[in-house]
């Protein structure tokens, strides 16, 4: 499951959450394909005024940050490297289009991809592929 968490400004985010929530779920989508898009989670983090600091200095103004929980396995693939560069420009147009971030923004935006080890995430309370048997 792609799980993304956008941190920016309150004000970026401010009348552009559904834009945002839709671009970041088309881009995901166009890098898996439309089998993906149910599976996509979105969470979106809007940082109040003079809580963002770059440099000990703070910004009202920073650029987003965008952490994408991945598989690990869909990075492991001989086409991990391309599907990373694929999902790192995806998601990093997405966030400067729907947020109208000026080329400064656009060129310092982080997409950082976290790889998950299946026997590392759980759902529900269970362990992503758990094979063993609980004792009860």
């Amino acid at each position: 499951m792609p799980h993304l968490t956008v941190q920016a400004a309150e004000v970026q985010l401010a009348g552009h959450e559904d834009t945002l929530i839709t671009a970041l779920t088309d881009a995901v989508v166009g890098v898996y394909g439309d089998w993906a898009r149910p599976l996509v989670v979105i969470r979106l983090v809007g940082v109040p005024t003079g809580r963002w600091a770059v440099g000990g200095v703070p910004t009202d103004n920073p650029a987003p940050e965008v952490a994408f929980g991945i598989r690990a396995g869909a990075l492991a693939r001989p086409d991990g490297r391309d599907i990373a560069r694929r999902l790192v420009a995806a998601v990093t147009d997405a966030v400067a289009t729907a947020l109208e971030l000026d080329d400064d923004l656009r060129a310092t935006t982080i997409v950082e991809l976290i790889p998950q080890p299946d026997e590392l995430v759980g759902v529900g309370g269970t362990l992503i592929n758990d094979t063993t048997e609980t004792e009860g």
